[in-house]
């Protein structure tokens, strides 16, 4: 069957790499990715997927199943199609959303045979304000067996961890005035700022070294002579587990307080941005799924990477079995979020991680309809994590 599958993708091998090439080529921001949405329903939708837009109040969201008469598992393929700015696919979400939607096309073709569901997720905006939060908390992901998602890089790793990650803004309002004719009748609300961001640092020497805390002034004042009345302050706080991160996260909002109670300023906080769990993966699915891109690609596959960063992923992972690994465009050292990270995509390199994560994809979503062990194995781990 797997032989079949292999013939299935080499059917499509040219439309998958012509619409990553057209993403490359036309990126568009989170939540913006209208034209990108659009290109990827329109070809499962050629294709047999039905197709719902919108999910979860995200325009550019999409939901594209096909469902095969006979019962079996419900196999998830998550896309990603959002751009940075100023530097378009710098982080190859142009081939991250071929390969989820190449994957699934090519297990379709095999459903009659086998049963089960293969669904494509659209998730807008991960760089940003990733919709995967809110699918998550809906419930978009009950009944999902498994859920993968595969993410180019410079070399190939195993599906590992990811930071839990609050995005926090501390706005502080005080009250004008001039600054050397009268600074006794202003209320400083940079000050408060200022001492928000000396009371983290002294809280970093007591925190575990996983934990993140990094931010910027985001509004700090006009003129010189002017006392600010109003100051903003926006953090990412990142921590390997959730109830970790949500510990940290009450003793900065304490320091917040302290900070407007020194000034005299009054505080609001809010999130800025949602707020991603830490990735959990499903380690019997993940070898499961390193097994398969062995078999298919000759270059070596790392252990996982320490995680550093966050990814709405790891919301996914606190609600379906979930896998988060990485592909490599076999160029070491190549360094995500840059313009050379996007051309690399569009390079036969490029194009041939395309084929091959969309092929071990595949071949993984085909196990785990076809061998009900492997399957049971996966959701014993889920539950037991």
């Amino acid at each position: 069957m797997k032989t079949k599958l292999k013939t299935e993708l080499e059917n499509i091998k040219e439309a998958l790499i012509e619409m990553s090439d057209h993403l490359y080529a036309n990126p568009e921001l989170g939540d913006e990715e209208y034209a990108s949405m659009q290109l990827l329903t329109d070809y499962l939708q050629a294709h047999g997927f039905h197709i719902d837009k919108g999910i979860v109040d995200r325009p550019t969201a999409f939901q594209a199943v096909y469902k095969s008469p006979k019962a079996g598992p419900t196999i998830a393929y998550l896309a990603e199609y959002d751009a940075l700015p100023g530097v378009g696919h710098g982080c190859g979400h142009n081939l991250i959303g071929t390969m989820s939607v190449g994957a699934a096309v090519t297990l379709s073709k095999v459903l009659e045979e086998v049963g089960g569901t293969v669904i494509v997720f659209g998730t807008p905006a991960e760089e940003t304000n990733g919709a995967k939060v809110p699918m998550s908390e809906k419930g978009i992901f009950k009944g999902i067996d498994a859920a993968m998602i595969l993410h180019p890089s410079d070399q190939s790793y195993q599906s590992g961890e990811s930071l839990a990650m609050d995005a926090i803004q501390f706005a502080y309002t005080g009250k004008s005035a001039h600054a050397a004719a009268s600074p006794e009748k202003g209320i400083n609300a940079l000050d408060s700022v200022i001492q928000l961001f000396n009371g983290i640092n002294a809280l970093r020497e007591h925190v575990p070294s996983d934990v993140r805390m990094h931010g910027i002034i985001a509004e700090g004042g006009k003129a010189a002579n002017v006392v600010p009345d109003y100051a903003v302050a926006q953090f990412y706080i990142r921590a390997k587990e959730r109830v970790l991160l949500d510990e940290i996260v009450a003793k900065i909002k304490a320091i917040a307080n302290g900070a407007a109670l020194m000034t005299g300023s009054k505080l609001e906080i809010s999130n800025y941005e949602l707020s991603y769990d830490n990735m959990v993966t499903n380690e019997a699915l993940s070898h499961a799924f390193t097994a398969n891109l062995e078999m298919i690609s000759p270059y070596p596959i790392e252990a996982a990477k320490m995680g550093s960063g966050s990814i709405d992923m790891g919301n996914v992972s606190h609600v379906a079995p979930a896998i988060h690994p990485y592909i490599g465009m076999n160029q070491p050292g190549l360094v995500a979020h840059t313009t050379a990270f996007a051309n690399q995509t569009i390079t036969d390199e490029g194009h041939r991680t395309l084929v091959d994560g969309a092929l071990a994809l595949a071949y993984t979503g085909y196990d785990l309809l076809s061998d009900r062990a492997l399957l049971q194995k996966v959701k014993d781990e889920f539950h037991r994590k």
